[in-house]
Formats: C-alpha cells, structure tokens, sequence
C-alpha cells in the first residue's frame, strides 16, 4: 500500500465541514492530512489520482445492511458483502443481528469483526439484538453486545411489539450511549397483508398492509423516547405519516433520527407490476403520496441517512407466488445511482445527497468518518457524475440477484473507493488485498 496519496483538481464535496469546489486532498499513512483550494506539490513516491471532473467524497456509510453470515452464506457472506459495499462506493456498513445464529451475544459480534477483518475491504460494524433469538420476549445482553464492538441494537425486520420491553430496551441503551433501532409494523395491522393497501393491491387482489401498521408504531415509539431521554433510529421510514410524526418530533428536541432506502423515494406499489416478487419487501412499497413525503424528508432533514437495507435472497426465494415470495431487495451496488436520480432531475441539491451517504448516517450513530477534514480516516469515494451505466445484476458483486432495477439506466458510477488510505475498488474491480 502506498502510504501517500495526492487526489488532484477533483470537486470535494464534504457537508460537514462546508466544503464544495476543486481541490487538492493529500492522504499520508491512511489519514486525510490536507485539503487545498491551490494545487498541492506531489510528494516523493505518493501515487495521484487525476480526479478533474470527478467528485472527491467522503466514503458512504450504510446503516442498513444483511451480511447473512452466519448461517445463510449462500446468499451473501462477509466477504461477498463487503466486495459489494465498496463496488457501491461504501467504506463502512452497519451489520444487522437477524442472522441465522442471531448476533444476541459478544461471541456472534467477535466472529462478524473476525471475517470482515479477513475480508480486509471496509469498515464492519454490527448491530446487535434488542432481544434474545429476536423473539421480541426478552432483552438480550446490551452491555456486552456493546463491549464486544456493537453501535447499535435492533430486532431488525422484527418489531418489539411488548411496549414494556421496548421502554427498557431504550433505557439500557441510553446506559451504553448507543441508538435503539426500530423496525415500525404493528402486526395486528399487518398480518397476512403481502404489499401496500391500495389500489394496487385491490386490483391483483392481495391483502394489503395499511400505512397505519408503521405509523401507530412511530407514534408509539416516540412517547416512549420522550419519556426515557433515549436514542431512537427508526428504520426504511415509508409512510407520509411516519415523516410527519418524525419532524414533529425532532422539532421538540427528541434524540430521533430516520433512514429512507432508494427504493422507497424511487419506487411506489405500482412497481409491483403483475407480482413482480423483486418489488416485494418490509415495508411495502408505498403510494405516491408517501414517496413525495420521503422526498421531502430528504431535503429538509427529516431523514437523516440513505440506507440501502441490502437483503440478498437466493433465486428460489422470489419465483415463488407473491404472498409467498420473501421480502428484500439487494441494494449496495445502486444505491449510488439512484440517489443522484433525484439530483439530476432537481428534486435533491448534491450537498445534500451527499450527506444522506455520508455524515448523516455517521452522526446518527457516532461512527468514525463522513468527512474529510485533516485526521479523519482516509475513506475516499471518486465518482464520475456523467458516466452512464445500465444496472445488470448478473454482473453484482454481491452474491444475490434480486432487484427490481435490473437493465435500469442510471448517471454517475463510483470509479474508486478507498478505505483508510487503501484503494479497494478501481476501474470496475473490487482489489483485495490477499
């Protein structure tokens, strides 16, 4: 690994320390050391990168993210994972805990840390269980999911129904200066529905999930964060409602944060097709009045990070009936694309989608990153805004398929990715470092 590295002429764009223009980055011994409004003198041996027309970034950070390992390597692993983070431009993800031997204990964490260390590709960190075995019965062992290197606790897809348990859940965390991440669905809502209560799903006859199923859960959640002074992150916000109750809150001081997925400010239930299983997931796709709302979280702050909830399924999983097939999308590889849709037709600054990847997720869980001052880790995304590239998920570096933007035309691609001064992905190809 080259130690120095000189980022030439590119536009850097960093939200959190008001940069926005052409400049100069010097990288030394993994660390940003400088950036420069005047050409900088290449030092002795520091490789260049030539970055004129191309966004200098800080590296994306996803909150959001199914690894599958262990217990459902054929779908995705660590490794595989992490070779699709950093082709997406990401140099750190937040691991979620629903895997088949679930992350409820410091052993499960210690071996997540121990393959994405033998991976050596991108920053690695889990989210641990609120409750033992996600049954949503009892807490699991905050304290030392944390001391074992959790930033978060989450039952993920699951809801913590129990609103006794969802209380001491945001107490303890609060002990451990960690966020309590929620997935909002009230199940006597949402029981045996297969997509959003719509029109759609009235005319292909499936049962539908009401945007009240999330959003009586929010409301709910949000009493219970006022009351306890915790830290909530509510997880792939959907519904107008939901934002709504969000903004309010975080108007009166409440320590909430939000994340929103691409496909939720991209797509609405119509995309479902005719049982397009790929368009299936949790929560539904919603109606497009819900996906303006989204939008417009994004732009006034409402939401605070883009998180792609990357959930790899084997083939088998999805050419099944459609109440059947099973929720997710893959995410890691478009989510680049999709958000600077927004930016090109106007609805989103750059700034500011640029945040949404970068220190908006690190402040809303405090994680190291999302900007480039000097002394900040050397976690750099390049991106050419003008090159265009039709989505083909055969070519995924992830180890699944399935996505509903397959053959979708997109403008602006991550061309490097480099994590803590190391350049993981260059020129189409994930570089490893074994």
């Amino acid at each position: 690994m080259n130690s120095t590295v000189l980022f030439r002429r590119g536009r850097v764009i960093d939200p959190r320390n008001g940069v926005d223009g052409v400049r100069d980055v010097l990288v030394r011994d993994g660390k940003v050391a400088e950036v420069s409004d005047a050409p900088l003198p290449v030092p002795p041996g520091a490789e260049v990168v030539e970055a004129e027309g191309r966004w200098v970034l800080p590296g994306f950070i996803d909150l959001h993210v199914h690894l599958r390992e262990p217990g459902e390597e054929g779908k995705e692993t660590v490794l595989t994972g992490c070779r699709a983070a950093v082709a997406g431009g990401f140099t750190a993800v937040v691991a979620m805990p629903n895997t088949k031997v679930v992350n409820d204990s410091g052993l499960v964490t210690e071996l997540v840390l121990s393959r994405a260390r033998a991976a050596g590709l991108c920053h690695v960190y889990p989210a641990g269980a609120i409750t033992k075995g996600l049954k949503g019965e009892e807490l699991a062992e905050t304290g030392e999911l944390v001391s074992s290197g959790c930033v978060a606790i989450t039952d993920d897809g699951r809801p913590v129904m129990n609103a006794a348990l969802m209380r001491r859940a945001l107490q303890y965390a609060t002990l451990f200066g960690v966020p309590v991440m929620v997935h909002e669905e009230d199940l006597t809502l949402s029981a045996g529905g297969a997509m959003h209560e719509g029109v759609t799903s009235t005319r292909l006859g499936l049962r539908g999930i009401p945007a009240s199923a999330e959003v009586a859960m929010v409301a709910r959640d949000l009493v219970l964060l006022e009351e306890t002074k915790g830290r909530l992150h509510i997880a792939h916000v959907s519904c107008e409602g939901s934002v709504r109750l969000i903004r309010e809150a975080k108007r009166r001081g409440l320590l909430v944060t939000a994340e929103a997925t691409p496909h939720h400010v991209i797509l609405d239930d119509r995309a479902v097709g005719d049982y397009d299983t790929h368009a299936k997931m949790a929560p539904p796709l919603r109606a497009d009045r819900d996906v303006e709302a989204l939008r417009d979280a994004l732009v006034d702050g409402t939401v605070d990070a883009i998180a792609t909830d990357h959930a790899p399924h084997g083939v088998l999983d999805k050419q099944v009936e459609f109440e059947k097939g099973i929720n997710g999308i893959v995410g890691l590889e478009t989510a680049l694309g999709l958000t600077l849709e927004l930016v090109h037709s106007g609805l989103l600054g750059a700034n500011r989608a640029v945040e949404l990847l970068t220190h908006g997720p690190a402040k809303a869980f405090g994680l190291p990153g999302g900007h480039l001052a000097p002394g900040a880790p050397a976690d750099i995304t390049v991106v050419d805004p003008s090159e265009e590239w039709t989505v083909d998920a055969h070519r995924f570096y992830s180890r699944s398929r399935n996505t509903p933007f397959h053959g979708r035309k997109q403008k602006g691609r991550v061309v490097q990715t480099w994590v803590s001064g190391r350049k993981v992905f260059s020129d189409g190809q994930v570089k490893e470092s074994r």
